[in-house]
């Protein structure tokens, strides 16, 4: 057949075959070519891209690892704010900054040890007699319910199981082999104050060195940003500390009146224990301090013991709704509702830490982005609360 016949094949001047344009030999070194020719930028963002991801994935698996070492650091640094305003004090006057941070610190575990051993001893003392006079409780009460209500309730046995001769060796038995789980425990707590009191001195005694480090690697329009969230920081801080010993007043005040009302003794003592657990121990605080004073009352009169629980209920339910949102609007200068959805959020986000850092933390955020928005006149309208005339 000749290529006449074959309009398919044309024929070059050298004989050879004329194939369709882009299925010549030369189409994958045209290909190969075109990816030489990708603009540079967008390799860069490709690399970098991957970077940021794999950088992210790589940030979540150490935060994960080192989280308890995340959250006693964060921890020692609100302390550290916390410290600052006394430390700097100090060493104004002539101390070394070092020493000031040391002797502020030990003042501190000093009365948190003081505190706790005295509410340690009152507590020993209350569970002993209470155990002690637990069936006479339960037979007083079993009369009671006879005689008021006509309702009979069987408590012998229980009567008998703490007698000498019941099951009260069992039960320290049983006591004595958790003895070594609960010391395990202790153990741990101190680990980590120790480690805490660690950061924190740290952090309070080297802070101007670390803020110079800080700002050394920085342009002096972002040194003065960074000094100011600082500042910031410290001054929230100590509101925040301010409002926390306030309300613990008005807490210790409060239940001082109730339980020497009551009669119980140690109406101080207890006020006082009330006031700073429910306070400083954020999320368990309450319920943990009113705890003891109900088995106070329980060991003077079991029917106080009622009363006292609905004190402690109905104090807190008045603290939370109108006296923590308004004093932190004063001394945190934040609205009251974002005060409770800070504390709700740090407290599923983080738990007990996050209840106690949440307020300073949302604090600090809004005074600096404050100072960065630009705020403008309102216009008039139903909605704002300003109608026109």
């Amino acid at each position: 057949m000749t290529s006449e016949e074959n309009p398919t094949v044309d024929e070059g001047a050298g004989g050879q075959p004329d194939l369709e344009p882009g299925l010549g030999p030369d189409h994958d070194h045209d290909h190969d070519h075109d990816h030489e020719n990708m603009p540079t930028w967008v390799r860069r963002a490709i690399v970098l891209w991957w970077s940021i991801l794999v950088g992210l994935w790589l940030s979540l698996i150490v935060a994960r690892e080192l989280r308890g070492l995340l959250v006693q650091l964060t921890i020692a640094l609100f302390l550290s704010f916390a410290l600052e305003p006394v430390v700097d004090r100090l060493s104004r006057r002539g101390m070394r900054r070092g020493v000031a941070t040391a002797l502020s610190l030990l003042a501190l575990l000093v009365a948190a040890l003081a505190f706790l051993g005295a509410m340690g001893q009152l507590v020993a003392t209350q569970l002993t007699d209470l155990i002690k006079n637990l069936p006479g409780y339960l037979t007083s009460g079993q009369t009671f319910l006879l005689d008021r209500f006509g309702v009979e309730v069987a408590v012998d046995d229980l009567v008998e199981r703490f007698q000498t001769d019941g099951d009260v060796g069992g039960y320290a038995t049983r006591l004595a082999d958790q003895l070594v789980s609960a010391g395990t425990t202790v153990a741990n707590v101190l680990f980590q104050t120790l480690t805490i009191s660690l950061f924190t001195f740290y952090l309070t005694a080297d802070g101007p060195r670390l803020r110079r480090v800080i700002c050394s690697v920085l342009p002096p329009q972002r040194q003065v940003e960074v000094l100011r969230v600082w500042e910031l920081a410290v001054n929230k801080t100590g509101a925040y500390i301010s409002s926390r010993f306030l309300l613990a007043l008005a807490s210790g005040a409060f239940h001082w009146v109730v339980f020497a009302v009551l009669g119980l003794p140690s109406s101080v003592a207890l006020a006082i224990w009330v006031g700073i657990v429910s306070q400083f121990i954020p999320t368990l605080g309450t319920y943990l301090a009113g705890v003891l004073p109900v088995l106070v009352a329980v060991g003077v009169d079991p029917s106080k013991a009622l009363w006292v629980i609905a004190a402690v209920v109905a104090y807190q339910q008045v603290e939370n709704y109108v006296l923590q949102p308004r004093i932190t609007a004063q001394t945190l200068d934040l609205h009251p509702a974002v005060s409770i959805f800070a504390v709700l959020a740090g407290t599923s986000l983080f738990g007990a830490p996050g209840a106690l850092l949440a307020l300073p933390f949302v604090a600090t955020a809004g005074g600096f982005i404050t100072a960065y928005i630009e705020r403008h006149e309102v216009v008039d309208s139903r909605l704002t609360g300003h109608e026109h005339a």
